[in-house]
């Protein structure tokens, strides 16, 4: 029963894989034993974030890449498929929000927003389908957003972007099931990461994002990773399209009376 709760001998890739989220779901992915990958655009990060894994003994490299970028995810791709003709699991972390009123926003940010967040996501699982599929045992998890699931003042493309991102997980979820991958998508509220901060410097907003918390204070990453890399394990093997909130309550509470 303990090996449902290991990853050894496992080929994870995670974009975005040098802070926040990203970096606490590499780190959990490697305490479980997989071997991973990580992506990022900067290789200074890269390089600092491997060599502290590596001198713990760990089994990592990285990719200096822009998922963001079509010629990015190639470069990504092509790199993988080098290392190994299979890949256990894909991890889409990688995103990025601009916040402004509906009414102010260019195509152009629009465009960025959607690029980054779902049309990136989408192609990096349509690349890499074929070495998931030859892994038998493949999982995907989306990171995406309780944005996607109620309003919460994040700006309308971001929100748009990752309900987009979720019906993307249901439909990859039934179509590939048939080849032994499973997809879901792990949708937080507020965590204190780098995307976050600067809502976090305006005290008004910490303030409000706290009262809506049932558990009266922000996540941190690595209670999103915990759930992302439970996903990933054997002993999740019956979890397939599903969207999991880890938002302290968020999702649950509605109105409350003072």
């Amino acid at each position: 029963m303990t090996d449902l709760w290991k990853l050894n001998g496992k080929r994870a890739l995670v974009t975005g894989g040098t802070k926040g989220i990203g970096k606490a779901i590499a780190e959990q992915l490697l305490s479980l034993g997989a071997a991973v990958t990580i992506v990022a655009r900067t290789q200074v990060d890269i390089d600092a974030c491997v060599d502290t894994w590596v001198s713990d003994g760990r089994s990592v490299g990285g990719i200096c890449a822009d998922v963001s970028l079509a010629e990015g995810r190639k470069k990504i791709v092509e790199a993988i498929t080098r290392q190994s003709e299979s890949l256990d699991i894909l991890i889409n972390n990688v995103g990025m929000n601009i916040r402004k009123q509906p009414e102010d926003y260019t195509a152009g940010e629009t465009e960025r927003i959607f690029q980054t967040n779902m049309t990136s996501v989408f192609d990096m699982c349509q690349q890499t389908y074929g070495l998931l599929k030859k892994s038998e045992t493949a999982s995907i998890v989306n990171i995406s957003s309780v944005a996607g699931l109620a309003h919460m003042s994040s700006g309308a493309p971001y929100a748009m972007s990752k309900a987009a991102l979720n019906q993307l997980t249901r439909n990859l979820a039934v179509d590939w099931a048939k080849d032994g991958i499973r997809v879901n998508a792990v949708a937080p509220w507020y965590i204190n990461t780098p995307l976050a901060a600067p809502v976090f410097s305006d005290r008004d907003k910490y303030e409000s994002i706290i009262k809506h918390t049932p558990l009266r204070r922000i996540g941190e990453p690595h209670e999103v990773a915990s759930l992302a890399a439970y996903l990933c394990l054997p002993c999740a093997s019956y979890i397939t399209g599903q969207t999991i909130a880890v938002d302290g309550g968020y999702m649950a509470c509605g109105w409350q009376y003072p």
